[in-house]
């Protein structure tokens, strides 16, 4: 019989890029949705035929432990949060009862469904926040410098204790930021991307940004969630760091980003302190020998390769 997964945040750019891998695999992929009268599935619309969607919240343990009982996964990954850093500071309490108690809710349905589900938790390089360390791995001292870093942290340590509380194999990936074409313009990389093509486009004139010299570790999503998949095949679960090893600022960002489409950055991006986080995060850099030597992991897409990639779609997009 095929393997039975259960992806919370389905609709989200990892949870598209894992649905897809585990079908590769010839999972049966069952998908997490909350009832909302506007869901965009666009990210699956591709492989929807091939899911099984269904209505359950991480807000509401019963849906979680009905869900389980009716599908019974022999996985369960979870992706969903409110995910968002800048809007964790606006909506902290929200940010702090999805992130964080969401991840709860999710492990001890396991506990009373069936303990033997292997639970895949999706921590964040966020946790690290005002590093004492450069580069940062799984030893590395958390000092969350957001909400969203808190509750992330939060959902990390309650992984940890259920594991080691009633021996559930539950794994934590510390995964830096990955992106792609079906990042959300919200974020950084697609916002500069996007906005690079509404420009080449004549739609905009200027782009607006907070910090320019803040660094990021950025990867590609679809490289990352095989890293995922990977964690929960091994027979004893740990938590890994997942990373590319290199950093870019977000200057960098925008001069790659610019110059591919044969534009200066310096001509169009304006510094909008409405953009400036209460608590900055200046440098995140992972160290990922672990998940290299355990895993046999590896980011196949370098960043140019990764930004390139983001502004072609954005451009096509556009054209279309």
């Amino acid at each position: 019989m095929a393997k039975r997964a259960l992806i919370t945040g389905i609709t989200g750019q990892d949870g598209s890029y894992l649905a897809e891998l585990l079908l590769r695999e010839g999972y049966e992929v069952i998908g997490l949705m909350r009832r909302s009268s506007t869901v965009n599935i666009e990210r699956i619309s591709h492989i929807q035929e091939r899911l099984t969607l269904v209505s359950g919240d991480l807000m509401d343990e019963v849906s979680l432990i009905n869900v389980l009982r009716d599908y019974r996964p022999s996985e369960v990954y979870n992706l969903a949060a409110q995910s968002f850093v800048q809007a964790s500071w606006a909506q902290p309490v929200l940010t702090g009862e999805a992130t964080a108690l969401g991840v709860t809710r999710l492990l001890d349905a396991i506990r009373i469904v069936d303990p033997e589900i292997r639970f895949y938790q999706a921590s964040s390089s966020e946790m690290f926040g005002r590093v004492k360390t450069v580069p940062q791995d799984e030893n590395t001292s958390f000092y969350p410098r957001s909400p969203y870093g808190v509750a992330k942290v939060y959902g990390h340590w309650i992984t940890v204790n259920y594991r080691e509380s009633y021996g559930l194999h539950a794994s934590s990936g510390i995964l830096f930021n990955h992106e792609s074409p079906r990042r959300g313009i919200e974020f950084v990389t697609r916002k500069v991307t996007h906005g690079v093509a509404r420009i080449k486009a004549g739609l905009d004139t200027e782009l607006r940004l907070g910090n320019l010299e803040a660094q990021r570790d950025w990867g590609y999503a679809e490289d990352y969630v095989r890293a995922m998949w990977l964690m929960l095949q091994r027979e004893a679960p740990e938590d890994f760091v997942v990373a590319t090893g290199t950093t870019h600022s977000v200057r960098e960002l925008c001069e790659v980003a610019f110059r591919i489409a044969g534009l200066n950055y310096e001509e169009f991006v304006r510094i909008d302190q409405s953009f400036i986080r209460p608590a900055e995060v200046d440098l995140l850099v992972g160290d990922a020998t672990k998940a290299r030597d355990v895993l046999g992991w590896k980011c196949a897409t370098d960043f140019y390769a990764l930004i390139e990639m983001m502004v072609d779609a954005d451009l096509k997009a556009l054209q279309r």
